[in-house]
């Protein structure tokens, strides 16, 4: 077990009504900052962290590199607050699982599926506010399809350390949600976009934060410095 692993063993959180968690202590982020100091191109570890900054930098890990912490989405809280099983931990946290042909392929069957059940709407169009989290049946907008793929996939088995919800910037610099399918060969997408699951720096996007794979309640960050946030995530399929 690495640093970083055996002092996120040690994390707390609180929750603040309105606000969102508070951040972790601070001696994670010491040991991210150490990490990243020491962290050689060879190094392997359960979570890599590795150099270069994303797709747009020429970024060629098949992982994504994380630079400390972040506070959750105001929605994903909220969701949290009304469905506490599905942000619980499962006892696998450090579940990185093989990207076996088989795997994939449920990965591409759960998205396409995903994909073509949900009709893509806002939570204006659906609930009259920017921003709502929660698992859809019929209609709903990004978060709300990566939130059932990761339901469904939990649902086959895979460890909640291995499905992350994750924010990005769209190709028009536009918040957006993601699922990230975390495995021993790298970091795959499944998007509500497009119905090709894709390693993670081969799609168009700018990636902002993700949950953290040791508390599905803990978010990181996945740029650095005080990069602003997407203020909501509205990104939907394209209408045909």
């Amino acid at each position: 077990m690495n640093f970083v692993e055996a002092k996120s063993r040690e994390f707390s959180y609180s929750r603040i009504s309105g606000t969102g968690y508070v951040m972790l202590r601070w001696y994670f982020a010491v040991a991210i900052v150490a990490l990243v100091g020491v962290a050689g191109a060879s190094e392997v570890e359960a979570d890599p962290i590795t150099r270069g900054l994303g797709p747009g930098n020429g970024n060629q890990s098949t992982f994504m590199r994380i630079f400390g912490l972040s506070q959750a989405p105001y929605g994903f809280v909220r969701f949290c607050e009304a469905n506490a099983k599905e942000c619980a931990q499962d006892g696998r946290e450090e579940a990185r699982l093989d990207a076996t042909p088989e795997r994939l392929s449920e990965l591409d069957a759960i998205n396409r599926s995903v994909n073509q059940a949900i009709k893509p709407f806002t939570d204006l169009e659906i609930y009259g506010v920017t921003e709502y989290w929660t698992l859809p049946t019929t209609a709903g907008d990004c978060e709300d399809y990566a939130l059932l793929k990761r339901k469904m996939l939990i649902a086959r088995g895979w460890p909640t350390s291995s499905l992350l919800m994750t924010v990005v910037r769209d190709e028009r610099g536009e918040g957006h949600a993601v699922l990230t399918a975390r495995t021993a060969q790298g970091d795959f997408v499944l998007d509500n976009k497009t119905d090709a699951v894709k390693i993670w720096n081969k799609t168009p996007y700018q990636f902002v934060m993700r949950q953290s794979y040791l508390n599905p309640k803990v978010w990181v960050a996945l740029e650095p410095g005080e990069a602003s946030r997407p203020a909501a995530l509205a990104g939907v399929r394209p209408q045909h």
